[in-house]
């Protein structure tokens, strides 16, 4: 099915068009005709597939429609609850690429940079408002918010925003919002503590829609794992560096501190990289983010605060540098890469204390992550010869690897998945 075949606005498909979207994603194709329905939606995908176009081509639609027969002003519609403030910015942006020339408008409001213009912003009228829930219970305090006209709560990042640190949020605005409104909770990951939450604050009949539900990583991704151990990892990312010379790279770090101190040892050997974490400003992070996206530097390294949802383009290696301690960031994090049809790469490089972690993602995943074998010379000269661009073959070694796979599925087959028991 093609967007040209949806009942929806003319000039919203033809902003489709224009961002290059013909046909719709999985979680599109399912979950569009439900919210033009009216009904609640909780939807679970991996990430890169698409979900903010998923909720905001209808929500967009029925609003549009509503608004050529409106006489007056009816203030804020759609709200949409994000647990980041980079996250609220990237999806304004794409909410007003989808509804370019047509009479709906979002705007963006989140903390750590001036009240203001966001105060004008909400004064001059909008239709979606998408908000961390600090700042927007600031506004809201001060009176310059009004949720009494809203009708449809969209959360995403959904097991975010229902975690310890937002329940109570979450609970605290359904006090403001119309009882009879549309709920609608998207995210890639979501536990059975975290479901049982969303359907007290759902409709019971509300359509549950799961894509690849065994599969939580977007097939297009292609990810393995390397044993390093932990000094050495450095002189690897180096390497991966400057083999790639044109690659975007992504690295994933456990902390802050980490972060910083990985960034600085970039830095000495003459590697152009960035850093970002929750330490930094909220200046700091926009800054950064533009700068990683336009290219301009090629290597950022940052802690999962830059996992959650943001859409960088064209990431070709996403690098766990630090494998998480919760399996389901591994799936937020090389999510950044191999997004919509692009193909993408993620390495694991993974130390002797950290493989209790490893074991913890295969069992999340379902299924062993490739093991990126790297032969004992190969590693040697790495540690010696850091600003060498010979030695170490990384494209051959996963072009190895993928091959080798694809091998194996062909010569055993592909075996069902046994569901393995919980460790105690």
């Amino acid at each position: 099915m093609k967007f040209d075949e949806y009942r929806i606005d003319q000039q919203i498909k033809d902003n489709l068009k224009g961002l290059g979207f013909r046909r719709p994603t999985d979680i599109q194709f399912k979950s569009i005709p439900f919210i033009l329905k009216g009904e609640d939606v909780l939807a679970i995908a991996q990430t890169g597939t698409g979900k903010t176009a998923a909720y905001g081509i209808p929500v967009i639609h029925k609003l549009h429609e509503r608004k050529l027969k409106a006489r007056r002003k009816d203030g804020i519609k759609c709200l949409v609850m994000v647990p980041t403030h980079e996250l609220a910015v990237q999806v304004c942006t794409v909410l007003n690429q989808l509804s370019n020339q047509t009479r709906i408008k979002a705007i963006s409001l989140y903390g750590g940079v001036d009240q203001n213009p966001q105060i004008d912003a909400l004064e001059k009228g909008a239709d979606i408002l998408v908000t961390t829930p600090g700042r927007m219970f600031d506004l809201r305090a001060q009176g310059h918010l009004d949720l009494h006209r809203v009708e449809t709560l969209i959360l995403d990042e959904a097991d975010l925003m229902l975690a310890k640190g937002f329940l109570r949020d979450i609970k605290d605005v359904l006090r403001f919002l119309p009882k009879r409104r549309q709920t609608l909770f998207f995210s890639a990951t979501i536990d059975k503590e975290i479901k049982k939450l969303a359907y007290e604050l759902i409709q019971q009949s509300a359509i549950r829609i799961q894509i690849s539900p065994h599969n939580p990583v977007a097939r297009n991704v292609h990810h393995c794992v390397a044993y390093i151990e932990m000094d050495d990892k450095r002189y690897f990312l180096e390497r991966l560096y400057r083999d790639f010379k044109k690659a975007k790279i992504l690295a994933f770090v456990r902390t802050k501190v980490r972060a910083e101190r990985v960034a600085k040892a970039m830095q000495r050997v003459g590697v152009d990289c960035l850093c970002m974490h929750g330490d930094k400003s909220q200046e700091m992070r926009k800054n950064t983010l533009e700068e990683f996206k336009s290219s301009k530097v090629r290597l950022l390294i940052a802690t999962d605060v830059s996992a959650r949802g943001i859409d960088i383009p064209d990431v070709d290696y996403v690098i766990n540098y630090d494998l998480p301690e919760l399996p389901e960031n591994y799936v937020h994090r090389v999510g950044r890469t191999g997004r919509a049809h692009q193909k993408g790469e993620a390495i694991a490089f993974c130390s002797e204390h950290e493989q209790p972690l490893l074991q913890e993602i295969e069992f999340y995943l379902g299924k062993k992550i490739e093991l990126l074998t790297i032969q004992k010379n190969d590693y040697l000269d790495t540690l010696e010869l850091t600003k060498d661009t010979k030695g170490l073959d990384w494209k051959a070694l996963i072009a190895a690897e993928m091959k080798k796979a694809e091998e194996d599925a062909k010569k055993y087959g592909k075996k069902p998945h046994k569901k393995r028991k919980k460790r105690p």
